[in-house]
């Protein structure tokens, strides 16, 4: 069943005729290409992208970069001593957030702003000052939602930001429900020791993707949900094995969505994705490989059942909601992959890790 599931896919991607995965076209030549940038040694960890063609990525070297015409190109906008970029935001084209790891966690990290603002679309930044956030702490994701509400008896929107970390401790999470005009610090100490990635789907509805303790041999990784705005949380999921920390969520859809489970034990081969498929209130595991020298990073899916997950030596696909699971050439280290979706309903793909690759759909 699992043959043919992988060939059913591969038939869908490589005939002569456009096909159907779930809304999306995927036309005959949809395959990952590797983009033209900068060499980098190791992983690089996000890359965001307002459009189709308009995008930014960062890494742990300082540097942000810029393509206007879907990564044919880059420039370099942003270039900072002693800052790890590692997670990225945008509101809008003009209007964007870059995290740092922030000092005491990876070695020659000096730049003590956690949090950087641009309002040119990346043509300049500064240090976001005065966020009420305790000593150590560090950003390892940002998360923007735009909220409708009502506000003095007329419906409004308006831009609700999470970002959160860190690897390595401790676990705060800052919030904005004011599109960055204004913070609040989160302490998770009492239900988690480490924060990786945020999810809101709306000002009171998310989770976070966490692991128990800071030292990885005794962690476990673990999912918090709230649903009061982050006053209150709950544990809803929590792996049964030491050297786990969650790492990265998708959720191509309001009720199911998928989290990456990193494993540092190097004695089991198991590794695993967590899966809800109502909402975030529970969570099951899926096997995704047997391979101890594999380690998850990103995932991203672009139906319920069709979706990818990054990995230290290559890529898996699934087409059947994480049931099996086939190598791909997605790249190594993948940390994040971003689905974007244009106005004609196909879709582009973007993931970055040691390289940055694409995936044209449309």
């Amino acid at each position: 069943m699992r043959s043919l599931l992988v060939l059913a896919f591969l038939a869908l991607v490589t005939s002569g005729c456009p096909a159907r995965i779930g809304p999306n076209p995927i036309p005959a030549t949809a395959t990952w290409a590797t983009l033209p940038t900068v060499p980098y040694t190791g992983k690089q960890d996000d890359i965001v992208f307002v459009d189709a063609n308009t995008g930014w990525y960062g890494n742990g070297a300082g540097k942000i970069y810029k393509t206007t015409d879907g990564g044919a190109t880059w420039v370099e906008v942003a270039s900072m001593t002693g800052t790890y970029f590692r997670a990225l935001g945008f509101v809008d084209a003009n209007h964007g957030f870059a995290g740092n790891i922030a000092p005491g966690y990876f070695p020659n990290v000096t730049d003590e702003n956690v949090l950087y603002e641009t309002k040119d679309g990346g043509a300049t930044w500064a240090p976001v000052t005065g966020l009420p956030l305790p000593a150590g702490t560090g950003i390892c994701a940002i998360d923007i939602v735009k909220d409708r509400y009502v506000n003095a008896g007329v419906l409004d929107e308006r831009t609700i930001i999470h970002a959160g970390g860190r690897v390595g401790g401790p676990a705060v999470l800052l919030r904005s429900v004011d599109g960055g005009a204004t913070w609040k610090a989160i302490d998770l100490a009492a239900h988690a020791a480490t924060l990786l990635d945020v999810k809101f789907f709306d000002a009171n509805n998310g989770i976070v993707v966490a692991g128990s303790d800071r030292e990885v041999e005794r962690s476990h990784a673990r999912i918090l949900r709230t649903t009061d705005g982050g006053a209150t949380w709950s544990v809803v999921y929590e792996s049964s094995r030491p050297f786990e920390i969650g790492w990265k969520a998708s959720f191509p859809t309001r009720e199911i969505g998928y989290v990456t489970v990193q494993s540092y034990d190097a004695d089991s081969p198991a590794r695993f994705v967590a899966k809800t498929t109502n909402g975030g209130k529970s969570w099951r595991e899926l096997a995704l490989v047997a391979d101890a020298k594999q380690n998850e990073y990103g995932v991203a899916f672009v139906t319920k059942d069709v979706g990818w997950v990054g990995a230290s030596k290559n890529g898996f696909v699934t087409v059947n909601g994480g049931r099996t699971w086939e190598p791909t050439a997605l790249g190594r280290a993948v940390n994040k992959i971003r689905v974007v979706r244009t106005p004609e309903g196909g879709i582009v793909v973007y993931a970055i890790g040691v390289d940055v690759q694409k995936l044209d759909a449309r």
